[in-house]
């Protein structure tokens, strides 16, 4: 079994990274490109761009701007936001992404998963998850997708999704904990990877996700306090938590 991984996640709007409170309030928290280096440069095994408004707005990622953070990165790179298509896909491989996320439009159309699969393989595609009471929601959180998060979890897995990115809305920003309830659901109906998302505020709460789910998704505790991943990865060794 792969170790957990601890994975900072940018989430981007109008070309600066923001923070809010289940999807709520955003307020800039920084740089993506000078972010993303920082966290490659201190260990992060991962690094996450989210372009939150891409869908919201109609348009497609920012392109360009992931470009120059991947060409500040020396870890893996997923991108996602406004991919609807398998050409989005591959200009976001071209600008240096190693794997692609999808959330509104799988929901709307669960075939992209399957196509994607088949054109960049599984490992490079990931599904994301965004919840509220269970219940998936899409479009950034402002429209209910009629369905639960365990119920698409496994659809999307059997679409051919090679890792699930589950956030908890009712989480979200809070840096009260994760949501344990939701995201043991999901990982026990899915044999894929799953990312547990929403609420880390200290290194017990993101060692109680990661006894749960393969991998942590930061962002509030680390953007106003760059250097705390390396303190929280110490922390978590100390907890026993085996790391990458």
């Amino acid at each position: 079994m792969p170790l957990p991984r601890l994975i900072p996640c940018l989430d981007v709007a109008e070309g600066r990274v923001v923070k809010g409170v289940r999807f709520q309030g955003l307020r800039d928290a920084g740089d993506p490109v000078e972010l993303g280096a920082h966290y490659s440069d201190e260990g992060a095994d991962e690094l996450v761009f989210l372009d939150v408004r891409a869908t919201v707005d109609g348009r497609r990622t920012l392109v360009e701007l992931v470009r120059r953070v991947s060409a500040r990165l020396a870890i893996p790179f997923t991108v996602g936001g406004g991919v609807r298509t398998v050409d989005d896909a591959h200009n976001l491989l071209a600008a240096g992404a190693d794997k692609v996320a999808v959330n509104s439009a799988a929901l709307e159309r669960p075939a992209l998963v399957t196509e994607l699969a088949a054109e960049l393989g599984s490992q490079a595609v990931v599904v994301a998850i965004d919840s509220a009471g269970g219940v998936v929601r899409s479009r950034a959180g402002t429209t209910d997708a009629g369905r639960s998060a365990v119920a698409w979890a496994r659809e999307a897995e059997a679409s051919g999704a090679g890792e699930i990115l589950l956030t908890s809305i009712d989480a979200d920003g809070t840096r009260a904990g994760y949501d344990l309830e939701l995201t043991s659901a999901v990982a026990a109906a899915v044999d894929v990877p799953v990312i547990a998302s929403g609420g880390a505020g200290n290194a017990a709460h993101v060692a109680e996700a990661l006894g749960v789910a393969q991998a942590a998704l930061l962002a509030s505790i680390l953007h106003e306090d760059p250097a705390r991943l390396g303190v929280l990865r110490a922390e978590l060794r100390d907890r026993g938590v085996e790391l990458r």
